[in-house]
């Protein structure tokens, strides 16, 4: 596993707040953000296209719009050819 820091939220106090790396070798993005609410994750779950709940082990995550650059840039990062 090679997981490579990519970028913090800009406006964070540097206590618990959204992250983004990169698993190089899983070509994975891990990201680190607030559990959206009870009223979201329903929502979610009731918008899906999978007509399922959403299953243990997943959560919805709610990604702060400050945060697009730094999932660009770790987009970019993982597959640096395509845009």
């Amino acid at each position: 596993m090679n997981i490579q820091f990519v970028g913090i939220d800009p406006e964070t106090d540097q206590d618990g707040c959204p992250t983004v790396w990169v698993d190089t070798d899983a070509s994975d993005l891990l990201i680190q953000s607030y559990l959206a609410d009870d009223a979201t994750t329903a929502t979610a779950d009731a918008l899906s296209p999978a007509r399922a709940p959403i299953p243990p082990g997943e959560a919805v995550l709610r990604i702060p719009k400050r945060m697009i650059p730094i999932i660009r840039k770790a987009c970019d990062e993982l597959d640096p050819g395509v845009r």
